[in-house]
């Protein structure tokens, strides 16, 4: 007994000068972990030097969203397993070979109007899947950590903090890259390389979790009476009851069950339960992973609304740099290529900076609708998707460069806000022990999504680019060493418009889903409520 309270007297505060080290050092590497978001800023310049098209470049972006969401569950399984020390060891390998090689290989360029071959092509890919790997790696620790180091009543505003760093990481350094280097991409790839894998290094003696301080014993609050704790039980197949989510089989011996014993008239043997796990947790959360959580609806459910949420936000933060010079050129028949250069890192600024606000706006917001109002974090979901829809119809209104950022910063603000919330919902619907894992496996659906959107906005691109024999007419559009129209589109918003609009439908879906979500989780907690109450009454 003595030793269990030394050990609990060891433990730090929940505002101790370790555990806020800890959370600084997690948003450190979320800041280094977020420079994907910063492809747009140059992709063009990328573009053009390799003589590749729209299409090209969206691929070689796409690699980099495929290192960070198909590496999650190897990642998160990792880091739940063996700690944060080796997926951070992995992204300062994989930051410094990753920009390094696109440096080298933008250095290097092509001949005059030809393309690299294939194999330089595949080497481009595989840098930008190695800075995707790196930024997965990162971001997992740092959630992670996080997220273990703080309470359930704090887990959405710590890991948003968190968050807001991964999102607030394009515009640190392009604005860096501005003031120190502007015009130079190659000095802003080697910042890149350097700036991303130093701080890691750093990282690794300071990002570790902090045990949380022993809770005192006695009856749970109301904001965890919705999730049940049973023994052990066994699960079910595939379930599509709106009220039910995971089915227990209660062993002989548990206690009451949670909506009373079977009725003649019940259509179902099974026993229900609310957000019930497979074993017992001290912290009061399910804990669904694995199989179990492969069959269970509401994994499905809220991977296809990261799909067509996260696909449509990757897809326009990839582009945003040439839409931005489609408009610029379109209002401007003699093109200036610092000045349009300006108005690229103007979007991608913007953007990072919208990214970051939502990121913290939603870890707030879904705290309080838990912690305040009583309501299930999925609610934030239906915000988020909101947000996405408006970004996408005034996408489609804007015609001028000068107004695009109203557009860039709502899509900023709603893809933060839906990468703030998520994890909150994940450790809430399935639990924190493997909330790693879990992730990891939500974060594959922006891969369709993202693959989908993508390389449909670039084959539209190449659509509208001007091929050799149209090129006289828009000659006059450049000077100096400004952008080859045979590479680029640059006639307004009849580059991408029509794939905006699939996108605004995209999200409309996504917001009837969110809907869906939110209210099938508050029948589920009212009924769980509504049983509570039902056998307190009967004890009485």
């Amino acid at each position: 007994m003595a030793s269990l309270i030394d050990t609990r007297h060891d433990v730090p505060g929940l505002l101790s000068a370790r555990r806020i080290i800890t959370l600084l050092g997690s948003i450190l590497v979320a800041l280094s972990s977020g420079t994907n978001y910063i492809f747009s800023a140059y992709a063009p310049q990328l573009g053009a030097r390799l003589h590749i098209s729209h299409t090209q470049l969206n691929v070689v972006g796409l690699a980099g969203n495929i290192g960070v969401f198909a590496s999650g569950p190897i990642w998160g399984r990792i880091v739940d397993s063996r700690g944060p020390r080796i997926p951070l060891i992995g992204a300062f390998t994989c930051f410094l070979m990753g920009y390094a090689g696109i440096k080298r290989m933008y250095d290097a360029g092509t001949d005059s109007g030809t393309s690299i071959s294939a194999t330089h092509f595949t080497l481009l890919v595989v840098c930008g899947l190695l800075t995707g790997l790196g930024a997965n790696a990162g971001i997992a620790s740092a959630i992670n950590t996080t997220a273990k180091s703080f309470p359930a009543s704090a887990h959405a505003t710590t890991t948003g903090l968190v968050q807001s760093g991964f999102g607030l990481s394009a515009f640190f350094f392009s604005t860096i890259a501005h003031v120190f280097f502007p015009g130079d991409t190659s000095a802003f790839l080697l910042l890149l390389a350097l700036a991303t894998s130093t701080p890691i290094l750093v990282a690794l003696f300071i990002v570790r979790p902090v045990p949380l301080p022993p809770t005192p014993s006695g009856p749970r609050g109301d904001e965890d009476e919705d999730y049940e704790r049973i023994p052990s039980g066994e699960v079910a197949p595939f379930i599509t009851d709106p009220i039910i989510d995971v089915v227990g089989i209660a062993e002989q011996g548990s206690r009451t069950p949670l909506l009373g014993s079977r009725q003649e008239d019940e259509p179902s043997s099974t026993l229900r339960l609310g957000r019930s796990q497979s074993c017992s947790r001290p912290d009061n959360l399910p804990d669904i992973h694995g199989k179990m959580l492969w069959r269970t609806l509401d994994f499905y459910l809220i991977s296809v609304i990261m799909a067509l949420l996260s696909g449509t936000g990757i897809t326009y933060i990839n582009n945003v740099g040439t839409i931005s010079l489609a408009l610029f050129a379109k209002s401007n028949p003699i093109y200036d290529e610092v000045e349009a250069s300006k108005w690229q890192a103007a979007q991608v600024s913007t953007l990072s900076v919208g990214n970051f606000v939502g990121r913290v706006l939603s870890g707030l917001i879904s705290d309080f609708l838990r912690n305040r109002l009583h309501l299930p974090r999925a609610y934030s979901l239906c915000i988020v998707s909101s947000l996405f829809i408006i970004s996408q119809a005034l996408a489609i209104g804007i015609s001028r460069v000068s107004t695009l950022w109203i557009a860039t910063a709502t899509l900023g603000v709603a893809y933060g806000g839906l990468f703030g919330a998520l994890p909150a919902i994940v450790i809430d619907w399935f639990g924190l022990v493997h909330l790693s894992e879990n992730w990891g496996y939500v974060s594959l659906a922006p891969l369709v999504g993202g693959n989908i959107f993508s390389i449909m906005f670039g084959r539209n691109l190449d659509a509208h680019t001007p091929h050799e024999e149209d090129t006289s007419r828009n000659v006059t559009r450049f000077v100096g060493g400004g952008v080859s129209s045979e590479q680029r589109c640059l006639i307004g918003r009849e580059c991408y418009v029509s794939s905006l609009r699939v996108t605004l439908v995209a999200c409309m879906v996504a917001l009837a889903l969110s809907t869906w979500a939110a209210t099938r989780d508050e029948r589920r907690r009212r009924a769980v409520r509504k049983e509570r109450t039902d056998e307190r009454d009967r004890d009485l």
